[in-house]
This record gives structure tokens, C-alpha cells and sequence, in this order.
């Protein structure tokens, strides 16, 4: 759906319970969505942004709000390239909003505070995640799942914030955010490889540590992608036995080097038949449809498979696949802020950072076209100093 000013749209303010974008409510789009009102937006900013589904990201020049009581401006290093903005771009997921500026991993520095900002400093490096704002009252706000916000935690790009004004994301050089929603960034690590942490680190981490992954348990990773790459480190590093599931022989050896301890061609009914009954966990990072009936037969008794890929059709469960071993099906999304906080620390004392390719800004509409062949190991990351080459 393309919008134009005057139209009625829904807009997706929020991420629903599922884990998708969700619209909330509807609206007439008029010129402080889509030319950014002046009286909030006024720090000006330059990016990259899709101006409608069917054309490339293009330079493009915007403003952002001023820094309020608790806001915080950051200066863009580093932003991860994630499937996420190719499927928003595109359109993929309906009720895209345009002109359009993507971007939820982003790593930068502190430029300025809001009076009331105490988290942070000038000068400091920080990351800014998938959510910038959530209500911060419901139930899951309070117990610090600000990803599951019942009244709906507000996207980075994409989506109105609440002054009214259409969030555009890390494609740019600056971002304007509530200081709850920024997090602290090691300068022990290469800030380009911290960048997917803010989305591909933390979707795998939370369900990883929700599910008590590590000694003494056998854990599967479906899929070796931006995702599924995160995910294999992660459990190794918990101390778990991990199984790397892969279509393609050629990713053996990459799956063992980032820490599987077997790997199995998921596509050769034998090995798979081999690993019946043996898993605690399978984490499944695949946003391509795919038959998880493959999959359910490998976990034991009580044992746990969970989604964190999103694929856009609704899969077919054989349910005797489930009830016979009481095993359950689950699904997750990146992680409260406390918890996201705790993934960079954790990350800091371990070293650890998404193995990525690091492009510059003019290169963008390639590296799209390479994510959808899967032509990447295993994360783009935009160097957002090239901006200033323009």
C-alpha cells in the first residue's frame, strides 16, 4: 500500500504480542507525518530512505525533535543491515509508511542530553535497539518486557511516536531517543560488530537465557544466517551441547568454527532420524517457510522449540508431534531493555560480536538484493561515515 498525503491508513505504531508490526488505529496522513512536524522535529538529520515500495533507498533529508527532558541525541557510527528493513521497505508486511528511513541497529555516540538525562553522558558510546518507546506501565513494561508492551512498544522507523511524528531509523546520521531506550556500548568491542546485537544479538540471547540454555543441555540451531549465527554462539558460550541444522554442506565447517559441536544436514532424512528424541532446546531462526514436522520429533520429552524467525505464511503442525511428548512450541522477540543491557555486558566480558561485512551507505540497495540471496556471512553493517562522502 502506498500513501500520499490526505489518505486514511492504518500505521504500525507498535509490536503486537506476536512479535510482528501491529496496527493499533488509523488515521488521516497530512504534512506532519510525512514532511515531519516542525514544532517536534528540529534537529536536522540526513539518511538513506525508501520513498515507496517499488524504488531504491535514495538520500534523503528530514528533521528530528530537539532533545526533550529524558531524551538523548546520538551521532550514528555503525547500523546493521536487517532483513526486518528490506521487508519494511518493501512493503512485505502491508501498511508501510513512506518516505521511509530504516534501521533498528544502531551504534553511536552521545552528542547531547535532555536536563534530566542521568543514564548517560556526552561523548559516551551507546546502542539504540528494534523499540524507542513503550507505555511503561502495563504489566510487561513494569516487569521490564518492554518488547511485549500491551498498549504497544513503538518501533524505531515506521511507526508514530507519541508526539505525532513518524519515526525514521538509523540509515542516518543522527537519532533522537528516550533515555530508557539507549543502552551502553564497551568500547573493548569493534563497534561495527556490536551493531546486530541491538536485533539478530538479543532476539537469540532472550529465549536462549528465558529457556535456561547451558551445562548439561543439547541445543539446536536451525539455520546459519545473521540470526542463526548469534544464536550458536550465544549457546556455546552458555556452556550447552549445540547441533548447527543447515541445508547446505559448504556451512559445515563456518558452523563449526563459530561453535557447534556436530552439525546436521537437516535435508538428509537419516541424520535427522538419528537425533530423535535428544534435543532440550531447538532454536529456530528461519524466516523462510519451512516444515517444522522435520524438526519437533528431535526434542525429548518436555523439551522446547522456539520461533524467532518470521516467516509470512502460518506453518502446519502435526499435532501428535506435540501432545505425545508434551513438548512445547514457543516463540520469541528481542528482549526487554534491562535484559538488552545485560546482552552487552555479557557480550563486553566475553567478547562477542556478529561477524559482519561492513559496507558503506552508497552500497545499500546491494547489499539488499545479497541479504535476500543470503550472499552475506553474516550481517551487513552500513559504516555511516560514508553519508558525509555524499
Amino acid at each position: 500500500m502506498l500513501v500520499k498525503r490526505g489518505d486514511s491508513v492504518e500505521i504500525p505504531f507498535s509490536l503486537s504480542p506476536a512479535g510482528c508490526c501491529k496496527p493499533l488505529f488509523t488515521y488521516a496522513v497530512y504534512d506532519s507525518l510525512l514532511n515531519h512536524s516542525r514544532s517536534n522535529r528540529m534537529t536536522q538529520s540526513w539518511g538513506y530512505a525508501a520513498q515507496q515500495s517499488t524504488t531504491p533507498l535514495a538520500p534523503f533529508s528530514f528533521t528530528r525533535r530537539d532533545p526533550k527532558e529524558h531524551d538523548v541525541a546520538v551521532e550514528i557510527e555503525y547500523c546493521g543491515v536487517c532483513h526486518s528493513d528490506i521487508h519494511s521497505t518493501r512493503n512485505e508486511w502491508g501498511n508501510a509508511v513512506y518516505p521511509m528511513v530504516p534501521g533498528h541497529e544502531i551504534v553511536g555516540r552521545v552528542t547531547a542530553v535532555g536536563p534530566a538525562v542521568t543514564k548517560v553522558k556526552v561523548g559516551d558510546r551507546v546502542g539504540v535497539g528494534v523499540i524507542v518507546d513503550s507505555c511503561r506501565t502495563c504489566p510487561s513494561c513494569k516487569a521490564g518486557e518492554e518488547q511485549y508492551c500491551e498498549v504497544g512498544a513503538t518501533l524505531t522507523y515506521g511507526a508514530q511516536d507519541k508526539y505525532g511524528d513518524l519515526t525514521q531509523g538509523g540509515y542516518a546520521n543522527n537519532i533522537v531517543t528516550d533515555e530508557h531506550f539507549v543502552h551502553s556500548v564497551s568500547t573493548k568491542l569493534d563497534p561495527a560488530g556490536v551493531a546486530p546485537l541491538l536485533c539478530a544479538g538479543i532476539t537469540t540471547y532472550s529465549p536462549l537465557r528465558h529457556w535456561q540454555v547451558g551445562p548439561g543441555k543439547k541445543v539446536g540451531v536451525v539455520g546459519l544466517g545473521g540470526l542463526g549465527h548469534m544464536g550458536l554462539k550465544f549457546a556455546h558460550s552458555f556452556g550447552a551441547h549445540v547441533v548447527q541444522f543447515t541445508t547446505s554442506s559448504s556451512k559445515i565447517a563456518d558452523a563449526r568454527r563459530l561453535g557447534a559441536h556436530d552439525v546436521v544436514l537437516s535435508n538428509d532424512p537419516d541424520a535427522m532420524n538419528k537425533e530423535a528424541n535428544s534435543f532440550d532446546f531447538i532454536l529456530d531462526t528461519v524466516s523462510a517457510v519451512h516444515d517444522l514436522n522435520s524438526y519437533l520429533p528431535l526434542l525429548k520429552r518436555d523439551g522446547v522449540y522456539c520461533q524467532v524467525g518470521l516467516p509470512d505464511q502460518p506453518p502446519t503442525i502435526f499435532m501428535g508431534n506435540l501432545i505425545f511428548k508434551r513438548r512445547l512450541l514457543s516463540g520469541s522477540i528481542i528482549g526487554g531493555m534491562a535484559e538488552t543491557q545485560q546482552m552487552l555486558d555479557y557480550c563486553a566480558e566475553h567478547n562477542i560480536v556478529s561477524d559482519v561485512e561492513v559496507i558503506s551507505i552508497q552500497k545499500i540497495n546491494e547489499a539488499f538484493e545479497r541479504v535476500v540471496k543470503a550472499d552475506v556471512k553474516y550481517r551487513f553493517v552500513i559504516d555511516m561515515s560514508s553519508l558525509k562522502k555524499q
